[in-house]
């Protein structure tokens, strides 16, 4: 079931600014029973990206209660929120007022194996690169089009997912997911300043791991670092934590670290397991 502007239905108007230009943001939330996991903060990323594009944010309230409408009822679902500006005239200024619109989408739940949370996942580098541009760093944009060029470069089901760098080479993020890896007790995710999503589980790992005995850092990463790292995994609202078996020419053993934080974000109702 979809709403739009708080309606049922399928159809979206042509003159749409997030049709034509991709103005707009985008959350994906994991829903367990009914429940909408981390909602408090994906609502203040949606708000603060809103803020960073000059748009108006629908109410907490006015989301929350579409969201649960779809929820309700459903063991475990996918619940996907894109906001546009609205609609506009040819070109690229802005109207004045503009009248964001909304849409609230419900999916079933990835059928993915089991085994790519217990046993890890195998990954690979893409081609494509992320563009650098500080204006649209972290945000959560309706501007897909390199994760899809990207994601087209292999079909392959064994490999789950593909790494991007950016221009410099610095290892980003994956095509859906953020990345993190560990060396002895330190915990090293990418900088996001230049490009990247600053996904909402990134945020928990970083929140949760001190009080596991891990040193966080968030620092530019290179292909080299991966390399040596002892574990690597990925992390999003809907997959979780998927530890890294094996990335181009090396195998890796899904951790002990990587297990404790997943026990951690799961046991504190922030992924569904």
């Amino acid at each position: 079931m979809t709403l739009i502007d708080g309606r049922p239905g399928d159809c979206f108007p042509l003159q749409d600014r997030g049709l034509h230009y991709g103005d707009g943001l985008f959350e994906t939330l994991a829903v367990r029973d009914g429940r909408l996991l981390c909602w408090k903060e994906h609502f203040a990323r949606l708000s603060a990206g809103c803020g960073r594009l000059g748009m108006a944010c629908p109410p907490r309230d006015l989301l929350e209660d579409e969201a649960r409408e779809l929820a309700t009822g459903i063991g475990r679902c996918v619940l996907k929120i894109i906001l546009t500006r609205g609609r506009g005239g040819r070109g690229y200024l802005p109207p004045e007022p503009a009248r964001p619109a909304r849409i609230v989408a419900c999916y079933p739940w990835p059928d993915w194996p089991e085994e790519f949370r217990a046993e890890g996942v195998i990954v690979r580098f893409c081609r494509t690169r992320l563009g650098m541009n500080a204006s649209l760093a972290g945000l959560k944009h309706l501007n897909r089009l390199e994760q899809v060029l990207a994601r087209n470069e292999w079909r392959d089901p064994a490999i789950a997912e593909g790494l991007m760098q950016d221009t410099q080479d610095n290892v980003i993020e994956g095509t859906m997911s953020n990345l993190f890896l560990i060396s002895g007790q330190k915990l090293l995710t990418p900088d996001l300043d230049q490009c990247g999503v600053a996904g909402i589980i990134r945020r928990m790992v970083l929140t949760v791991a001190p009080a596991l005995g891990l040193v966080t850092a968030i620092i530019p990463l290179s292909r080299d670092d991966l390399s040596a790292a002892d574990e690597i995994f990925l992390c999003n609202s809907v997959i979780g934590v998927w530890p890294v078996r094996r990335l181009a020419d090396r195998d890796y053993r899904p951790g002990a670290w990587t297990a404790k934080i997943r026990e951690t974000l799961a046991k504190g109702g922030m992924i569904a397991e």
